[in-house]
């Protein structure tokens, strides 16, 4: 039985995110302690007390998520024995996400990964003025669909399918008029609902090319070792380990597509039939088991999850 080990992305944080962890494991406490120092904040008082409306920050909830990750990592090696090299035959992580799967997997230190989380979440946010971008979930539909609505809706701007999470909900990302009217033609052309996102910034598309360039120049000083397992890429879909291509996968990645439901049926067609999703919130688990067919999945993210787990 292959296993892989998932990432959360934003939307799954949550005031209280990993102050269990904090109270009960040294080892995770280290970890916040880690991501505190790095970002000379503490961002840790803002996981566990709030405000929310701070915690949802992009620059703060990006290395929120993988603080959360890490900690969990952390325990189960202090608690169950895991050795990743050992007990995972991938990992991979839904946008942010993948910054924490790398850093799991050991080709990132925690403090560098925060650094570039915030980098990155600080770029994202100043990509597009405030209401010039905005992202809407088409439900009920597929990659193919989604992409002839985004050309038909673009007349002459930008909207692009950015993420494609299967089971039907795949997100378009773009100006704010052509998302606008991507809603419109989506339900014209029969899609059950066209939901816009309540999000700060058009993530995934062509207008997060000033992000990029911020990210290439980030990340071109960054260490980034061989990862202990193959991390599987958002943008290729496949696994990567050669550090130079996980670096230009990371680049790519602000303006990319998110392959989620690519990412997922690659690792079910290559062996894997177990996942483990690392942090907050149970987003991953549930679209592995709706595209991995005869699959478990669990979600890690307290004591008592980690308690239950069979490691």
């Amino acid at each position: 039985m292959a296993r892989a080990f998932l990432f959360p992305g934003q939307g799954s944080q949550a005031v209280g995110m990993g102050k269990a962890l904090a109270e009960n494991f040294a080892v995770a406490k280290a970890v916040f302690d880690e991501v505190d120092a790095a970002l000379s904040q503490k961002l840790s008082t803002l996981m566990f007390e709030g405000p929310e409306g701070d915690l949802t920050l992009t620059a703060n909830a990006q290395p929120a998520l993988m603080a959360h990750s890490l900690a969990v990592i952390r325990v189960l090696e202090a608690e169950k024995g895991l050795d990743l090299a050992k007990s995972a035959s991938y990992v991979a992580g839904h946008s942010l996400g993948e910054y924490s799967a790398l850093c799991a997997a050991g080709a990132l230190t925690i403090a560098d990964t925060a650094r570039l989380l915030r980098i990155r979440g600080d770029a994202m946010q100043a990509a597009v003025p405030v209401g010039q971008g905005a992202m809407a979930a088409l439900l009920g539909a597929e990659w193919d669909l989604a992409v002839e609505i985004a050309k038909e809706a673009a007349q002459g701007e930008c909207c692009d399918v950015a993420n494609d999470n299967g089971g039907g909900q795949v997100v378009l990302s773009g100006a704010k008029a052509a998302i606008d009217r991507a809603c419109v033609i989506a339900k014209e052309k029969g899609v059950k609902r066209a939901v816009l996102l309540p999000v700060s910034a058009p993530f995934h598309s062509a207008l997060m090319k000033p992000a990029a360039e911020k990210m290439a120049e980030a990340l071109a000083g960054a260490t980034i070792k061989a990862p202990v397992v193959p991390v599987i890429a958002n943008v290729v879909a496949g696994p990567v380990s050669d550090p130079e291509a996980i670096r230009k996968n990371l680049v790519d990645q602000v303006c990319g597509s998110v392959r989620w439901r690519e990412s997922m049926i690659w690792l079910g067609e290559n062996g894997v039939t177990n996942f483990v999703e690392s942090g907050s919130g149970k987003v991953l688990t549930g679209i592995a088991k709706r595209l991995v067919a005869g699959s478990e999945a669990v979600a890690l993210g307290t004591p008592d999850d980690i308690a239950a787990f069979a490691g």
